[in-house]
Order: C-alpha cells, then structure tokens, then sequence
C-alpha cells in the first residue's frame, strides 16, 4: 500500500493587491477571501504563501512538510527535486490591469538573485475586449524601451492580444508581459514570488504612493532574443474527453470535459494538480473522496495507484502535471 494515496484539498492562500475584485469571492462562493481580491494561491509550497490542508489525514500540515516527509512519492520521479514542489497554482483577477513586468528565466536569475518563473494563463472568463500583453513589439530595443517609459508611453510598445475563455498563453521568464483588466485568469508558473515591475500605469495607492519599479533589474532580466507571441492557444483535442492545452518543459495543462465518469491511471512520475473551471464533480482517490466544486482545486500525489473523477451532469476540469 502506498503510503500517501489520497487527494489533498488545501486552504487558499488570498491576496490583496490593489488591482484586484470581487470574481473570486463571489464566483466561487470563497467567504473566507476579502474584497477586493486579487489572487488565490491554490497550491503553493513557496514561503510567501504556504498551502496548508484543509481536511483528511493530514489537515493541518503544510505542503512543504509534506513534500519533506514523502519527497518522490508526493512530486514524481520527473519532479527536478524530489525535496521541492516545483509549480505553483493561483486563481487571477483582475479588475484593472496589472503592471508591466518582467520575470527572470533560469538564465538570468542569477544575475539579479532572483528566483527564475516562467508561466502559463489560461482564461476563464473575460469581459469584451479584454487583452492580455505578451512581449514587446518587433526590433524594439533597450534604448527604445527606456524612451518609452520616460515618456510615460510604454504601452505603446506592447504586444496586444485579445481573448476569449478557453484560450492559453505561455510566458516565458524574460518575456515582457501584463494581464489586462476584466480577466480572470488560471495562472501555472515555477515556485518563485520574483518579478520586476518595470511600469505600473501611473497608480497610486490609497495613501498616494506608486509602487516600486525595478528598472535596473528588469533591463537585466529581459531576454530580447525571445519571438513576440503572434496568437494564444486554443486547446487541442486529443480525444473525447480530453484537449492538451499547453505543454512546456516546466509542466503540461490538459483539459478534461466531462459527462461521464473518468478513471486515470498513474505511474509515479508526477503529481496530478486539478482545478474545476466549470461544474462540479466528486474525485475518489485512495483513501479519501472529496467533492469538487466550481472553482475549487485538489492535489493527487504522484505515489496514487489512480484517480477517478465523477461529473455532476457535466464538469470542465484543468489537469496539471510535470
């Protein structure tokens, strides 16, 4: 019998940044998370917000004490450390647009002490004619760049691209980028709490200060020789049940769609991280069985035997693994 086979539901951790609204709390029935709020952190070992167990065997420990005790077990054998969980896992609102910034890759990161983190977005829902931008318009330069941010004008250097729910987009440490306002945004990235704000749309907090910018380490940090996103990705079905979203060298997203109950198989080399974006379902897994509601995440340890998912009618589940 393997000693970690069951599914973990964590407490979110909340954010409240000052761009942030009311879609996570009242989409998702979160009576625990504060208004406005700006992000979910579903499952996270980073310090900066730790994932504690909500319920089961072990409600009450930390996803990093887990990960110390059980090390292969619970990350897999593709895991880069069995002592680390390697991603992170956050619901994203935005009610106004997030700053320009920029994230250091593992090139880079070194160059600033930072914690390297590339990303993913998957957009669950979107007001009309909301954008995300993604890398700086083609031939632009430092030079260019800084011009533009004197001149207060650097948005007129992004690149823009307007969404629809469903559609993915993959940010690569280094890549210039900002989430616009009206998303609501799935975000999958590397364990690191890093980033360099190189614009912030002249906004002031409630006592009137700009937050700080990081210019020096954001000239650093950007990999110029990165291609400019041309498109976002739409989920590409693999069969009836299943689409691959978006696969990297950090991670692969599919998505699941439902009617019917699924049985998945596991073979050790990963974790499965699950989170529901629409309808709701009942996940058995092991030792333990948990209902997942609209919005709700859950972690299966990679030492599971298998996992099934039963949909209430119809369910749309976002299934993460290394």
């Amino acid at each position: 019998m393997n000693l970690l086979n069951e599914p973990l539901v964590f407490r979110p951790v909340y954010k409240n940044y000052l761009w942030g609204g009311d879609k996570i709390a009242d989409r998702y029935t979160r009576t625990q998370a504060p208004h406005p709020c700006a992000e979910s952190w579903e499952i996270s070992a980073h310090p900066d917000g730790m994932s504690v167990v909500a319920c089961g065997t072990y409600a009450g420990r930390t996803l990093r004490d887990l990960v110390s005790e059980f090390g292969v077990d619970l990350v897999g054998g593709k895991a880069p450390d069995p002592n680390r969980f390697p991603l992170l896992f956050k619901i994203i609102d935005a009610r106004s647009k997030l700053s320009v910034q920029v994230h250091p890759n593992n090139a880079n990161a070194a160059l600033t002490a930072g914690a390297p983190k590339s990303e993913m977005w998957y957009v669950l829902e979107c007001e009309q004619g909301a954008a995300l931008y993604a890398g700086l318009k083609e031939k632009t330069g430092a030079d260019d760049l800084l011009a533009a941010l004197e001149s207060g004008k650097p948005a007129d250097l992004l690149n823009r691209l307007t969404i629809t729910p469903g559609q993915a987009l993959f940010i690569p440490g280094g890549l210039v980028h900002a989430i616009g306002a009206g998303t609501l945004i799935y975000e999958v990235q590397q364990s690191s709490n890093t980033t360099y704000r190189l614009f912030d749309w002249n906004r002031t907090d409630a006592q009137g200060n700009a937050r700080e910018l990081h210019i020096e380490q954001s000239l650093k940090t950007i990999d110029w020789a990165l291609p400019t996103p041309g498109m976002l990705t739409p989920p590409r079905p693999e069969s009836k049940t299943t689409a691959s979203v978006l696969s990297c060298e950090f991670f692969t997203m599919r998505r699941l769609t439902l009617t019917e109950p699924l049985a998945i198989q596991t073979d050790g080399s990963t974790f499965t991280a699950l989170f529901t974006s629409t309808g709701s379902a009942r996940l058995r897994c092991g030792n333990g069985c948990i209902d997942l509601k609209c919005g709700s995440s859950a972690l299966i340890p990679a030492s599971a035997d298998a996992f099934f998912i039963e949909p209430d009618t119809n369910a749309t589940l976002l299934a993460t693994t290394l």
